[in-house]
C-alpha cells in the first residue's frame, strides 16, 4: 500500500511542474509579442504623420484643365454616318406630306393589256393613251397611264411648257424619246430611262421613236399644265 501511495504522489508532482513550464512559456510569449505590437503601431503613426507634414505640390497657374476623355470614332465611320444622314430624307418632310385621298378610300385594282384601251383622250392630241385605272381605285390621288407617242414629232409637240404635279415620273418601254429640260440640257431616254420630273420645270418634246411607249406616273391625278409664252 505505502508504494502505491508513493507513485500517485510523485505524478502528481511531474503534472504540476508541466503546467508551470507551459504557463512560463506562454507569458514569455504574451511579453515579446506585446512589444512587437506597440513598435508596429508606432511605425505606422509615424508614417502617418510625415504624410501629413509633406505639403502637397500646388498645380502650375497657367496649366490647362485636365481634358475629359471622350471616345474617338474612327474617321471612315464618321464619314459613313454623314453620307447616309445627307441621303436619308428628314422624317418631318415626309410626315408633313398631306395626301388629298385617305387609305379609306382607295380600293384594289388590276389592269391587264386591252389594245382596245389605247385612246387619243388625253392631255396631248399626239399620243395615245392607255388608262390604268388607278386615278379611281385612288381616289384622285395618284394617275397611272401608257402613253404611245403618235408620229411624226410636229412643232406642236416641241411646245415648251411645265407641269404642276406633287410627284412625275416617267419611265420608258419601249423606242427612244429625246428631251430638253431647263437646267439640265438635252436628254436621250431609251428603253430602260426612268426619269423624274419636278414641278415646274420647263421642258421641250425635241423628238421620239416611231414606237416610242412610256408609262407616266403623277401625283395628284388632277394636275396643272402650263404652255410657255
Amino acid at each position: 500500500m505505502a508504494r502505491t501511495v508513493r507513485g500517485r504522489k510523485g505524478s502528481g508532482k511531474k503534472a504540476a511542474s508541466r503546467k508551470s513550464a507551459a504557463k512560463a512559456k506562454t507569458a514569455v510569449r504574451k511579453k515579446v509579442a506585446v512589444p512587437v505590437r506597440k513598435a508596429g503601431a508606432k511605425a505606422a503613426m509615424k508614417k502617418a504623420a510625415q504624410k501629413r507634414a509633406t505639403p502637397k505640390k500646388a498645380a502650375p497657374k497657367n496649366a490647362a484643365p485636365a481634358k475629359k476623355a471622350v471616345a474617338r470614332v474612327p474617321a471612315a465611320r464618321r464619314r459613313t454616318t454623314r453620307r447616309v444622314r445627307a441621303a436619308t430624307p428628314s422624317r418631318r418632310k415626309i410626315s408633313g406630306l398631306r395626301l388629298k385621298a385617305p387609305a379609306a378610300t382607295q380600293r384594289f385594282a388590276v389592269s391587264h393589256l386591252d389594245e382596245a384601251d389605247y385612246k387619243q383622250d388625253g392631255l396631248r392630241s399626239y399620243a395615245l393613251y392607255r388608262d390604268l385605272g388607278i386615278a379611281a381605285a385612288s381616289g384622285g390621288l395618284c394617275q397611272a397611264h401608257v402613253i404611245r407617242l403618235l408620229s411624226p414629232c410636229t412643232d406642236e409637240v416641241r411646245k415648251r411648257h411645265h407641269h404642276e404635279p406633287e410627284l412625275q415620273l416617267i419611265y420608258v418601254l419601249r423606242g427612244w424619246v429625246k428631251n430638253e429640260f431647263e437646267g439640265e440640257g438635252v436628254q436621250m431616254m431609251s428603253a430602260g430611262s426612268c426619269w423624274l420630273q419636278p414641278p415646274g420645270i420647263k421642258h421641250t418634246v425635241l423628238d421620239y421613236s416611231a414606237d416610242a411607249e412610256l408609262l407616266e406616273i403623277i401625283v395628284p391625278a388632277d394636275f396643272k399644265t402650263i404652255e410657255a409664252e
